[in-house]
């Protein structure tokens, strides 16, 4: 076990420090059983610096994806630096990788290609996690140009997948992007278009027949950033808006509403309700992580909790209502993917601590029966995103499994939970001990065996 310790470079908190090899681990131990039926493999990412700079932000460093392999009832892992072109230039080196993209945010395949995403760039191809050379664009890169959401939404109806981009041409400006892929990763439409403001927008909203772009007032400067300032920065008296257009339509249907100034990060899913539409949002009074123009703390509730906004489109200002749906904060919201863009039933999310611990219970919402069903993580430990796995593909919506790889604080090590999806409160099926530690992640993804790609293996 000494062997696979990740050493803590200086200056970092606990499990926000990176680690510091690529390991491979075959055979893991595990507490309990892990379902004989899950056959593929977890994919997560998030940032972690090649070269730790103590006063780093959590979103910054060099993305690093941790894979977790389950074959009949045998889990097996593997980490490895995502090899960028920056990634790859030699230290100190002036190149033309430099302010290139660190795919430090997401992981997901579309169109058998698998991409690791971060929101400033284009998304980035990995030829496989075996390969340890270096990745490049993907095939439908050379028809795009400019940012790309680390969010990209695929309708399960089609195997569209759509995307947006902000920071059109360079991060203060207003001006964002709009398009979609078919499922063969084709593109089938790339439009712009200017935004009240120029803003943080981290997520969007798809429906069957829209497309939602909340512009919140996190909003960028240049003249404030060529100061010294913060490039982002909380403006409430900028105002709040949503983006509404019409996905046959496009741009040319683009109507902007005003809402009430608020913060969202992450988008749990969207649906169509006749000339309604619900979104359901991780919302907060102000920004978390962010900061005044002047770069002062923003005093506020920086909590997130889980909201439903009913947008009529049909209704004169106001045309925007809320219900909080949960007295639970907490963030990276997850529901069934096979339900994405229609009215759901189950979700989960990341749920603080009674006293306010970050990341301290995993919850589960059944939105039919009005049940909330919590797993109460130990003092001192920190979940991290869970995914939600079908039990089959033929399933019904949440019957699965949700994965969740949690930080042991007082062990120092990380171990990977595995729960029945529905049943959170009876604590995980199956606990897999890792030896080590994995930093505290960003966001990820299941890849079934039946996809029968050849990165499965390494």
């Amino acid at each position: 076990m000494k062997d696979f310790q990740l050493h803590v470079p200086p200056g970092y908190p606990r499990n926000f420090a990176p680690a510091t090899q690529e390991l491979d681990i075959g055979a893991l131990p595990v507490d309990g059983a892990v379902p004989r039926g899950l056959r593929g493999t977890l994919l997560r990412n998030g940032p972690n610096p090649r070269t730790p700079q103590a006063a780093a932000h959590w979103f910054a460093g060099d993305g690093m994806l941790h894979a977790f392999r389950f074959d009949g009832g045998r889990v097996s892992y593997r980490n490895r630096w995502i090899r960028t072109p920056r990634w790859c230039a030699p230290a100190g080196a002036a190149s033309s990788a430099e302010g290139g993209s660190v795919a430090n945010t997401n992981v997901l395949v579309h169109a058998g290609q698998l991409l690791a995403l971060e929101e400033a760039h284009l998304p980035l191809r990995l030829d496989g996690l075996a390969a340890d050379g270096p990745v490049g664009p993907p095939d439908f890169a050379a028809s795009l140009a400019g940012p790309f959401t680390a969010h990209p939404k695929i309708d399960p109806a089609t195997g569209d997948m759509i995307f947006f981009g902000y920071g059109v041409p360079d991060a203060w400006s207003p001006g964002m992007s709009y398009g979609s892929l078919d499922a063969a990763g084709r593109v089938t439409r790339f439009e712009r278009f200017c935004a009240p403001y120029a803003s943080m927008v981290h997520d969007f909203a798809v429906t069957a027949q829209h497309v939602l772009f909340p512009v919140l007032p996190l909003a960028a400067s240049a003249a404030r950033a060529a100061a010294g300032g913060p490039t982002f920065a909380w403006e409430p008296h900028r105002g709040g808006y949503v983006g509404i257009l019409r996905r046959d339509r496009g741009v040319e249907s683009l109507a902007w509403r005003a809402v009430p100034p608020c913060f969202v990060f992450h988008v749990m899913n969207a649906w169509d309700d006749g000339r309604r539409i619900e979104v359901d949002v991780m919302q907060s009074d102000v920004p978390a992580l962010f900061t005044w123009p002047d770069g002062s703390a923003i005093d506020g509730d920086s909590d997130a909790y889980l909201a439903r906004w009913t947008i009529d489109l049909d209704a004169a200002a106001p045309c925007h209502s809320q219900e909080f749906l949960c007295d639970i904060p907490g963030e990276f919201p997850r529901i069934d993917d096979r339900f994405a863009g229609s009215a759901h039933r189950h979700a989960w999310f990341v749920g603080d601590g009674a006293q306010g611990q970050p990341f301290a219970c995993l919850v589960h919402i059944d939105h039919h029966e009005g049940r909330l069903d919590v797993h109460h993580l130990p003092a001192g430990d920190c979940a991290s995103e869970g995914v939600f796995v079908p039990r089959a593909g033929h399933a019904g919506e949440g019957e699965g499994w949700l994965l969740s790889v949690v930080y042991r604080g007082r062990a120092d090590r990380s171990d990977l939970l595995v729960f029945d999806a529905q049943a959170l409160g009876a604590g995980p099926v199956a606990c897999v001990r890792m030896p080590c530690r994995i930093p505290n992640g960003l966001h990820g993804n299941w890849v079934d065996a039946a996809a029968g790609a050849a990165w499965h293996a390494w």
